[in-house]
């Protein structure tokens, strides 16, 4: 919801400043929907030729998270604590072959249908359930675990990048578009230089909207929401960090509660949990 309050704040300080100092709205709402037209329809153009059809679908969703925030929330790093706990005590008490049901078919395991929320997020259930299948190969080697484990979350997270690197290239290019614009002003005017002064200094006005909208289009609007898509990215992929070190605790042989401890250590500060808040959880899951 920052979004909204972010645009009042630029809409209303930059046009407001602008009529208070004595500025004149008449001029810039005539020639908007034509600069408009022309600075939109060339970013928009450029974007999608510039990208794939993926990346121009995932820059449209990427918008709607700007707007509702960070997938994660810190009652979701609860749940994959207590899922996470669930899994290693099963594998320390009964050994990796307990565990097959579970990682071979995750849709209808009893343990991850209580956490329906990681269950729907397709990486991170295929992101542990794949850890676990390397555990039952006999490939134990903790540090080698974590390479390849890092791997995967950096190829996901560039992945996810894609639509706001996107994003923030047609950030770049309004500035310029907003030229183009402003020139194909500057070309209307001179074609009616025989016009009274202040028909041609409207006309000048006019044009000289393409060159702000240009660049407060790019710095006070699209710009914006890249960084904070950005932002929102890395956000969410603490989530995963979060699995690739209770898993590597859990090869190295730490007992599950250790395991979790560590995970939880490098959750989010303001999304993490108390010590005692996840003990009596795992008390709870140790009765049931």
């Amino acid at each position: 919801m920052t979004l909204f309050l972010g645009l009042a704040l630029v809409f209303g300080l930059v046009f407001g400043g602008f009529m208070l100092s004595g500025g004149k709205m008449d001029i810039v709402l005539h020639a908007l929907p034509f600069e408009g037209m022309m600075i939109g329809g060339a970013a928009i153009g450029a974007f999608v030729i510039a990208n794939s059809f993926s990346v121009v679908k995932s820059s449209l969703a990427g918008i709607l998270r700007v707007i509702k925030g960070s997938k994660w929330k810190a009652a979701d790093y609860q749940d994959l604590l207590n899922l996470m706990y669930e899994l290693a005590r099963i594998y320390k008490q009964k050994g990796i072959l307990a565990l097959d049901d579970h990682i071979e078919n995750p849709s209808n395991s009893e343990i991850f249908k209580r956490y329906p929320k990681i269950q729907k997020d397709h990486f991170a259930t295929e992101l542990i359930t794949d850890s676990f299948r390397m555990l039952s190969m006999q490939f134990d080697d903790k540090f080698q675990t974590e390479e390849i484990i890092n791997r995967k979350i950096k190829k996901h997270h560039h992945e996810s990048l894609a639509s706001a690197n996107a994003i923030q290239t047609m950030a770049d290019g309004l500035p310029a578009i907003g030229i183009v614009a402003a020139v194909l002003g500057v070309i209307k005017t001179m074609s009616s230089i025989d016009q009274p002064p202040e028909v041609l200094g409207g006309m000048i006005g006019g044009a000289l909207v393409g060159t702000f909208l240009g660049v407060f289009l790019a710095y006070c609007m699209v710009q914006p929401i890249s960084g904070r898509l950005k932002q929102i990215e890395d956000e969410d992929g603490a989530f995963y960090h979060v699995i690739r070190d209770i898993f590597v605790a859990i090869v190295a042989n730490h007992s599950p509660n250790i395991c979790v401890e560590i995970g939880r250590g490098n959750i989010p500060t303001r999304m993490q949990p108390d010590f005692y808040a996840v003990e009596a959880s795992q008390k709870e899951l140790s009765v049931s």
